[in-house]
């Protein structure tokens, strides 16, 4: 991987500059990167909860919760995809493929690859429709069809971004995020509008999947260059997921703590109360995407300085420090306003989870620290710390029905869960130990 040349020494007679100013220079720069691609993760946060009130007054509040655990496991299934993108990143950010023509053809492989997976299971997935919608509890059999092949599309746009992160493309990544979302409620709130109810919303999702890869097919070829490795084989995805199994293992379960919790409640609690509480949750989430937007900085840049054995610690701080004010003023809301938020956006039976709200902020600002541990953890290449998320993936849906009503109560049992998680993995990522 070729380094940037040192910078000219100071002209004739100029001042040096001093070393703090560098390193002020440098901070500010790191900020400025990783508030744009969370101010990109944020307003595609923003476009979400849009959508939430558009299909919550579409579909609602019963259609919206058939929604909403289709949603869910969509996310959880997004996992591998998440997890391709972070080896993707790591493997261009120290330079495994050097050889600028067999990283894009690397690239083009792994493209052809996963579309051709796409469409396997596509046809698996409509052949099966009605057992996966009476599994998911979706009765929209089109919309529980679409859930996985939706997630295997999206690993296509997963490993693109991940190789823009990697070369420091930050830019396409953000706006494709933002976009990707918008594209996401139009096509979903006209389908659904159409008379396609909880199929249309949810189609949405594909759609806007397949319509932002398109654009990063061009928009990193344009970065690369074209391929022109002929008579090479590139790596494909074997290698990818080899190099992936840590974030594949960890994300998963990740995915899982931060998800389950709407499916479990859905099979628990009244589908009233199950649909109010997915609306609450979608709200109080907003944050972790937050994170997740600050991680997609985080992860890169503490893998680079990280391999030059920097303390990279002080990202991980950066990053928490960002995370903090969003979070604080979106508990306050909820707490001061919650059930006025509740009814006025979203309307239907959505305040019968006013009380929940607030503590389920929490609960998820704390999970937002606890994804930013975790990619920052595996950037500098820990996995001990995969056990902590394996024993909260299997603790959460019992504390769900341990707690089982009312919804307050699960809200708080959760925030005592999230809490023990967050100081784990904290601790862990701030003690500075390798391995």
């Amino acid at each position: 991987m070729s380094q940037a040349a040192p910078p000219p020494p100071p002209a004739l007679g100029a001042a040096p500059v001093p070393a703090p100013s560098r390193r002020a220079a440098a901070l500010g720069s790191d900020t400025a990167r990783a508030a744009g691609l969370a101010g990109a993760q944020l307003v595609a946060t923003g476009v979400s909860l849009v959508a939430t009130v558009v299909f919550a007054r579409l579909l609602g509040t019963r259609g919206y919760g058939e929604y909403a655990r289709a949603t869910a496991i969509l996310v959880i299934l997004l996992v591998p995809a998440m997890a391709l993108q972070v080896a993707a990143a790591r493997e261009t950010a120290l330079g495994h493929i050097e050889d600028q023509a067999e990283r894009v053809a690397a690239l083009a492989r792994r493209e052809r690859q996963l579309l051709a997976i796409a469409a396997g299971v596509a046809l698996a997935a409509i052949a099966l429709r009605h057992p996966l919608g009476s599994l998911m509890r979706v009765h929209a059999e089109w919309a529980a069809a679409a859930v996985i092949p939706t997630g295997c599309l999206w690993a296509v746009l997963a490993v693109q971004r991940g190789t823009l992160q990697g070369i420091g493309g930050y830019r396409p990544v953000g706006v494709s995020i933002a976009v990707e979302q918008g594209v996401r409620l139009t096509a979903g709130a006209l389908l659904a509008a159409a008379g396609l109810g909880v199929t249309g919303a949810f189609v949405g999702a594909p759609v806007a999947t397949a319509l932002m890869a398109l654009w990063l097919a061009v928009e990193t070829r344009r970065r690369l260059g074209p391929t022109t490795a002929h008579g090479m084989r590139p790596p494909g995805l074997r290698m990818l997921v080899g190099r992936g199994w840590a974030p594949i293992a960890a994300l998963t379960l990740f995915a899982v703590v931060q998800n389950v919790d709407v499916v479990v409640v859905g099979h628990t609690v009244g589908r009233d109360a199950s649909g109010a509480y997915a609306v609450a949750a979608v709200a109080a989430k907003g944050i972790v995407w937050v994170a997740v937007g600050l991680g997609l900085w985080l992860l890169p840049e503490a893998t680079r300085r990280g391999a030059d054995l920097d303390d990279v610690r002080p990202l991980l701080r950066l990053t928490l420090g960002l995370l903090a004010p969003v979070a604080i003023v979106m508990v306050g809301v909820y707490a001061v306003a919650g059930h006025d938020v509740l009814a006025a956006v979203f309307g239907g039976k959505a305040p019968l989870a006013a009380s929940a709200l607030p503590w389920l902020g929490a609960a998820m600002s704390l999970l937002a620290c606890s994804y930013l541990a975790t990619q920052f953890l595996l950037a500098v290449g820990r996995v001990r710390f995969i056990g902590v998320l394996a024993v909260a993936a299997a603790l959460e849906p019992i504390v769900i029905v341990v707690a089982n009503s009312p919804l307050r109560t699960i809200a708080l049992a959760l925030l005592g869960l999230q809490l023990l998680l967050a100081s784990l993995l904290l601790g862990i990522a701030l003690r500075g130990e390798r391995g």
